[in-house]
């Protein structure tokens, strides 16, 4: 059975994701190569050393897959219908409910099944779980482009989006990529609490306040402690003044939404948090990424902001 570009984005949407589109899997283009190998250099991954490793299959995605044609590149909205209290310790709105991780590759899975039972192509899926440059492939799959913010922006309805890719041994029609840009804009450089975010669209990890509270191990450094605000998870201050986010509409999928348990968190509640109520409300979420002594650590300097 023939397969096209448009069964498969209809295919996508129906099962739930609310942007597809396709790219022609092939190396990254050397303007990308040379920005992240820059990027390296400067040290700017910090304490994500996962991204210095596997940098063949980051310029070029067909080493995942053995005689990969395709990139079905998709995304789904997470901004949550309800927000927490502006008091409360605040975490990442993609946090609020379940992991995005699982949502997105089971609907991915799924798409992949059907693909190799009407054509006998395989797939795989990713998300977040393989070296693959994710924001890249989106936007050469015309679902929007990198702004200033490091996120990728879907034109209308702004960057509150996870991504997903399947890349698969079925030929598909490409996509055009997307040409946009943030122009002269620069609300999420100012915005910043940390200075993060340089201009060109890259992300100093040892500042940004999102790889410090999640990704970094051990005590968080004296200039992201002061820079907390109500922060204990993530930070969305870059996304919350873009411009393009004004457009963004509130997610309806359930799957994103918050726990009345968790939108009625405290920081006491944290602080006291053993492991079992820590894998009971976080099992499923991609809180569990910063482990229960992140977020104690993370709760504690917000309680007793003088003692760190």
């Amino acid at each position: 059975m023939l397969l096209t570009a448009a069964d498969i984005k209809q295919r996508a949407l129906a099962m739930g994701f609310d942007v597809c589109g396709i790219a022609t899997a092939a190396p990254v283009d050397e303007r990308a190569r040379r920005q992240y190998r820059q990027w390296l250099e400067r040290g700017r991954q910090g304490c994500m050393a996962w991204a210095e490793r596997y940098q063949a299959v980051r310029d070029d995605p067909r080493a995942l897959l053995d005689g990969a044609q395709s990139l079905v590149m998709v995304g789904m909205n997470y901004l949550p219908q309800r927000l927490q209290p502006a008091d409360a310790p605040q975490f990442a709105y993609y946090a609020y409910g379940r992991d995005y991780h699982d949502v997105l590759k089971q609907r991915l899975w799924q798409l992949a099944a059907e693909i190799q039972e009407a054509t006998g192509c395989v797939s795989r899926a990713c998300v977040d779980s393989a070296p693959l440059r994710e924001r890249y492939w989106a936007q050469q799959a015309g679902l929007g482009f990198i702004g200033r913010n490091n996120q990728l922006i879907v034109p209308g309805r702004g960057s509150y989006f996870v991504l997903g890719a399947l890349l698969t041994t079925l030929a598909l029609e490409a996509d055009a990529p997307c040409t946009l840009s943030c122009g002269d804009c620069g609300a999420c450089l100012e915005a910043c609490p940390t200075g993060a975010l340089d201009g060109d669209g890259a992300v100093d990890a040892r500042r940004c306040l999102s790889c410090l509270t999640i990704e970094l191990r051990g005590p968080l450094p004296e200039q992201a402690q002061s820079a907390l605000g109500h922060r204990v998870y993530g930070c969305d201050s870059c996304q919350r003044c873009c411009p393009h986010n004004s457009l963004a509409q509130a997610t309806q999928h359930p799957e994103f939404e918050a726990s009345d348990e968790l939108m009625s968190l405290t920081l006491d509640d944290i602080v006291a948090m053993d492991r079992t109520a820590f894998n009971r409300l976080f099992r499923h979420s991609a809180v569990k990424r910063a482990k229960l002594e992140g977020l104690k650590r993370n709760a504690h300097a917000l309680r007793h902001p003088d003692e760190q």
